[in-house]
């Protein structure tokens, strides 16, 4: 049930359970539509919605949004731990570092054993250093990382220190590795999926990943749900 558009506009915080394939924006852009077609309000230009750190469009899980005078509070929100589970596969690699794009560069992987993967594990806790994927929303001289990246067109990635605060190895399944971790701001899995492959001298790439936490925010939360779309949960936070 959609309430009047001033309640939004005083501030809401939604929380959506995003699909596999959909953009974040596209999300945002889908719940902005359905509550101002379904508010009376003239006054629907001056209208502000955002969600507070995105999902790549092959990753599912906690999407939060903001409206009205919230969407100050995407700093805030941004900078909590994250938490997410997912899958790696060894073996092999993508251009994009996920399922979004084909696998090439097989490699070997009869050395690798659940002893060597636990032991590996332990080197992604802490503050680590990281190049960001280039198929990323990150921008360079005006354009986006994935831009470049989808032209075939090389650039320059400056490597940001990030902190890990939880990595666990949930099943191992070889060449699938099942993880769960906890992570501050900035922090890229397909990042952490690849470079896991190269400290077990193999390629790997992330096969799949769901955003389950966000600081003490969850798809748990007590809510009331928002009839925005039949292809996505959306819940309003009490």
């Amino acid at each position: 049930m959609i309430q009047n558009l001033s309640e939004f506009k005083n501030g809401k915080i939604l929380l959506v359970d995003k699909p596999w394939g959909w953009t974040s924006f596209k999300i945002v852009k889908k719940i902005r539509s359905s509550i101002l077609n379904a508010t009376t309000s003239k006054d629907k230009e001056n209208f502000k919605i955002g969600h507070a750190g995105t999902l790549d469009p092959f990753a599912t899980g906690l999407l939060i949004v903001l409206t009205g005078k919230y969407t100050k509070k995407v700093n805030e929100i941004q900078n909590y731990k994250k938490v997410y589970t997912g899958i790696i596969k060894l073996g092999c690699e993508t251009l994009s570092s996920d399922s979004e794009t084909e696998e090439y560069n097989f490699s070997s992987i009869s050395h690798i054993t659940p002893k060597l993967i636990k032991n590996i594990s332990k080197k992604f806790l802490g503050k680590i250093d990281q190049y960001p994927p280039s198929f990323s929303a990150l921008k360079i001289k005006g354009k986006r990382f994935y831009e470049y990246a989808r032209k075939g067109i090389k650039i320059v990635r400056k490597s940001r220190r990030v902190k890990i605060y939880k990595f666990h190895i949930l099943k191992i399944g070889i060449p699938y590795i099942k993880f769960f971790i906890e992570c501050g701001k900035g922090t890229y899995i397909r990042s952490i999926a690849q470079d896991f492959g190269k400290a077990l001298r193999s390629g790997a790439y992330l096969l799949s990943l769901k955003r389950e936490r966000i600081g003490n925010f969850s798809m748990n939360c007590s809510s009331i749900e928002l009839k925005i779309s039949k292809e996505f949960p959306c819940y309003l936070l009490d």
